[in-house]
């Protein structure tokens, strides 16, 4: 007996705990579990930017579980529960990282294409580039992810319709991308994974997009060629602006009949500078969560771009800077509960069928796409061959080793909190670190309720569970 239940305290011990997968129903993520709606409290995540992604040298944003660990530590402590990555591997191993953020509570969101040749559709030239050899590499993506519960979504494309030109041309394009992805996911993956769009906010095409996107030429949501979720890059609210000046209120009248999830996958702007995010409050409060599901600040790191929450320094240190504070003081100042704790409604909402009349400007507007490239469809019937399909993998390190200071210069101890087991990251309603003190602050979150427990916690109760067990078998 006491065999069995040293055995039974190791299972408990290296049980690797997951986020619950969310699904889509009408125009709402939602929490399968709580059949709570589920909104997006994001940021983009490239360190380094485009130069940043070496898979010829084995490296990208989610190949190195140091600093995945750094990074996952500082966005619990600041409250996301997403990450996009726009460019990954499907040849690198990502289990570390994935597992990393899974533990914390934090969903990817992940682009299958990259800058590299052949492995993006071409607006100048669409049909040379959606080729067989394309489509492997997008498939190659969804077998790396696949696995991971906390892999949200796939987006089929980002601003590849960006002017009027390429919206008479590459709408098609994408709208077959998207068919290809969910055809090859209902057949390789346990889960329905969604797929999606990240479109520029160019007022002359975004609704023509976004109809043309989300309608379906069978009547319902059976369509695999219409995306599962529409999403916008979105800079017009800048500094001290409002619902009005910044046109948010024109979006929410715009998408309120939405068949589909709206979120912003970018929003931020950098006028002026340093940020004060006054448009977190309105983005996760009453005037736009009936519409909108939440939006990822754009970006992490530092760039040329000047968009960064932190500096991530050569030696792989890292310096919070005064946007980070900004940001952290806005999202501690949301309900939690308003926020995540709310049932979902909209739940079945029919999608528009898909006809001419949808498109009012000079855009697209036939709906018959291009036909699967030669030998794409036995990539989709048998799968593609790769020794790359992802795990979780237990997290047995929480103490960060890189350093990290506050915005200013203040060294932060930081450790990740792994929460339990089906629970997601939220503002924790910490006072961000902005002054030198004589102590080294703490990066654990204030427990809330969706906080989970800390690996003693998650360990003290395993054994609880298997003491009790113990006590009644004997």
């Amino acid at each position: 007996m006491l065999k069995n239940t040293i055995a039974l305290v190791a299972l408990y011990a290296t049980t690797t705990l997951a986020v619950q997968s969310l699904v889509i129903e009408g125009s709402n993520f939602v929490n399968s579990n709580t059949g709570n709606r589920y909104q997006i409290v994001g940021v983009a995540y490239q360190p380094g930017g485009e130069a940043g992604y070496k898979p010829q040298s084995g490296v990208d944003a989610l190949s190195n579980g140091t600093v995945c660990l750094r990074d996952a530590a500082l966005m619990q402590r600041l409250g996301v529960n997403a990450i996009r990555v726009y460019n990954v591997s499907p040849d690198i191993n990502h289990d570390e990282c994935a597992s990393i953020f899974n533990a914390v509570g934090i969903y990817m969101l992940l682009d299958v294409n990259s800058p590299f040749s052949g492995e993006s559709i071409n607006r100048g030239d669409p049909s040379s580039s959606y080729t067989s050899s394309y489509l492997n590499r997008t498939f190659a993506v969804v077998e790396a992810f696949k696995n991971y519960p906390n892999t949200l979504l796939f987006f089929a494309g980002n601003e590849v319709i960006n002017d009027v030109s390429s919206g008479k041309v590459i709408p098609p394009y994408m709208r077959a991308v998207t068919r290809d992805l969910k055809n090859y996911i209902a057949k390789h993956s346990k889960r329905v994974i969604p797929v999606g769009y990240s479109a520029a906010d160019v007022r002359d095409n975004l609704l023509d997009s976004w109809n043309y996107l989300q309608c379906s030429t069978t009547g319902d949501a059976s369509d695999p060629s219409r995306v599962d979720l529409f999403a916008l890059n979105s800079y017009s609210w800048c500094g001290d602006a409002n619902f009005q000046t910044s046109s948010y209120d024109r979006l929410i009248s715009d998408f309120k009949n939405t068949s589909v999830p709206i979120f912003f996958s970018e929003y931020g702007c950098n006028k002026p500078s340093p940020r004060i995010f006054t448009e977190v409050p309105v983005l996760y409060g009453p005037l736009m969560t009936p519409v909108m599901s939440g939006g990822l600040v754009y970006e992490y790191s530092q760039e040329k771009s000047d968009y960064g929450l932190v500096t991530i320094n050569t030696d792989g240190s890292v310096q919070l800077r005064a946007d980070f504070d900004a940001l952290q003081g806005q999202y501690n100042k949301l309900n939690v509960t308003a926020l995540q704790g709310v049932k979902a409604e909209n739940t079945s909402v029919v999608p528009p069928r898909c006809a001419s009349n949808l498109i009012t400007t000079d855009f697209y507007n036939n709906f018959t796409i291009p036909s699967l490239p030669s030998r794409a469809q036995e990539l989709i019937d048998n799968g593609i061959k790769t020794s790359n399909s992802g795990k979780l993998v237990p997290v047995t390190t929480t103490k960060v080793t890189l350093g990290v200071q506050s915005s200013s210069g203040a060294p932060m101890d930081l450790s990740i909190t792994v929460l339990a087991d089906d629970q997601s990251n939220t503002p924790s309603g910490q006072t961000p670190v902005t002054s030198p003190t004589g102590t080294t602050p703490s990066s654990s979150p204030t427990p809330t309720k969706k906080s989970g427990a800390s690996n003693v916690k998650v360990a003290s109760c395993a054994l609880l569970g298997v003491g009790f067990l113990a006590a009644v078998l004997l």
